[in-house]
């Protein structure tokens, strides 16, 4: 099966948002939306959201669910604001989003309360097991290394990465949060990846437009395998981890980094109001 994919671009954090469907039933499903939010005024818009919902409604578009590749630390999520606007759609990420969970507890400081089982959101996806769209079938491969929780979906000839392998004139996500790994995200794109059909699509989580060329986003397993500049077929898993570790040292944190993780691991919700109605999110200080 061919999906149709239609793509979404966030200028503002380099994020690739899509929506897969089948043309001919009119299932579908999202993946990866974004929460406009201006760090300067702490202002949260849903622009971005508001043009997904608009092509869902225009397309006739029965949506299903909303997927996550993983928890990131980028961008603030949309799900949420589609979640309140779909009827009956349900926010899927990978079961071991837990794992995120319990490391930025301590992180952050959460509340007690906070539950690290993955319970915020409505579907932990196993790797191994399909989920049914309707007439779309999605499987879900464990592809850790950016984070421990990362996935990587399958549907039909589509394949969405996420974090874990951009465009191949940029390389891979990076491997320096909390509990990342170079080694295991070799492993995930090398040994897991790369074993799909050459001829499938790939469609990455971001594009950062390197050298300032027009946004890319898709390519196929083939083309990843032969000339991804960092981790093609014929890479060797020291060569990266000694590459990627080294250039990790060297990133900044992302712009968004602490406000992103703390409403992406609560499955795109905000913190509660405070008793004067307002929401905070907690900044820690490093001396």
């Amino acid at each position: 099966m061919k999906p149709n994919v239609k793509e979404f671009f966030d200028r503002a954090t380099w994020t690739l948002t899509y929506v897969v469907f089948d043309p001919s039933t009119k299932d579908a499903v999202i993946l990866d939306p974004v929460w406009d939010y201006d760090q300067a005024s702490s202002k949260m818009t849903t622009d971005s959201a508001d043009k997904v919902l608009e092509f869902t409604k225009a397309n006739k578009l029965n949506v299903h669910y909303i997927l996550e590749t993983h928890a990131h630390a980028d961008h603030v999520s949309g799900s949420q604001i589609l979640k309140n606007k779909i009827p009956g759609v349900k926010i899927g990420i990978g079961a071991r989003i837990s794992d995120v969970q319990k490391v930025f507890k301590t992180v952050f400081n959460l509340d007690p309360n906070f539950k690290t089982d993955g319970s915020q959101f409505d579907l932990l996806l196993e790797e191994g097991k399909n989920l049914k769209a309707g007439s779309l079938t999605i499987e879900t491969i464990y592809t850790p290394g950016h984070t421990p929780a990362c996935g990587t979906y399958v549907i039909g000839d589509a394949v969405f990465t996420g974090d874990a392998l951009f465009m191949p004139d940029y390389g891979t996500g990076r491997c320096d949060f909390p509990a990342g790994s170079a080694s295991e995200l070799y492993s995930s794109v090398h040994d897991k990846i790369y074993k799909l059909p050459d001829h499938f699509r790939v469609f990455v989580g971001h594009d950062y437009q390197p050298n300032g060329r027009p946004l890319a986003f898709e390519s196929t397993i083939g083309e990843e395998k032969r000339k991804n500049i960092q981790l093609n077929a014929e890479t060797t898993r020291e060569s990266f981890v000694e590459f990627r570790n080294n250039r990790d040292k060297k990133l900044a944190a992302p712009r968004l980094l602490l406000p992103s993780v703390q409403i992406n691991i609560d499955a795109g919700q905000l913190p509660k109001a405070e008793e004067n109605g307002t929401r905070y999110l907690k900044i820690p200080v490093r001396e």
